[in-house]
C-alpha cells in the first residue's frame, strides 16, 4: 500500500463537501417534507454517494494503491474538518445549534458511515477492474 497523497485527499473532500452542502441546501428550496430541515438530512445521505464517488474518483486519477478506507477516512476528516470551520458557524448556530449538538447527531455519523463505506468500495472496485484489464 502506498502512503496517502495528502493534498489530493484533502481536494477531493472539498469536492464531495461541495456537493453536500449544495445538495443539502438545495433541499430547502423544494419543501416536499414537512420538516425541511429533516428533507434536507434525507437528501444529504442520497448525495453524499456520488459526492464521495466523485472525490473519490478525482483521488485515485493517479494513484490506485492506497487503501480504500484510508482514502474514505481522510475524505472524511477533511469534510469534518470544513463542516467544523464552516457548516457550523454559517448554517447550524444561527439556526439555534452548536458544534456539540453537530457532531454528537446520530444522522451525522450515520452519513460518515455512509460516505467511508462509498468510497472504500468505490476504490476497491476500480482496483479490482484496474487489475482485470492487466
Amino acid at each position: 500500500m502506498k502512503s496517502v497523497h495528502f493534498k489530493r485527499v484533502l481536494v477531493a473532500g472539498c469536492i464531495a463537501y461541495a456537493i453536500g452542502v449544495a445538495a443539502f441546501l438545495t433541499s430547502f428550496f423544494i419543501p416536499v417534507m414537512s420538516n425541511p430541515e429533516h428533507q434536507a438530512n434525507v437528501v444529504l445521505a442520497f448525495a453524499i454517494i456520488p459526492a464521495a464517488l466523485v472525490g473519490a474518483s478525482y483521488y485515485l486519477k493517479r494513484d490506485h494503491e492506497t487503501s480504500g478506507i484510508v482514502i474514505g477516512l481522510g475524505m472524511f476528516l477533511s469534510t469534518m474538518v470544513l463542516d467544523a470551520m464552516i457548516t457550523v458557524p454559517f448554517f447550524v448556530i444561527p439556526q439555534g445549534g452548536d458544534h456539540i449538538s453537530f457532531f454528537t447527531d446520530p444522522g451525522f455519523w450515520g452519513i460518515a458511515l455512509l460516505y467511508i463505506t462509498a468510497v472504500t468500495i468505490y476504490v476497491k472496485s476500480k482496483k479490482s477492474s484496474a487489475l482485470a484489464k492487466k
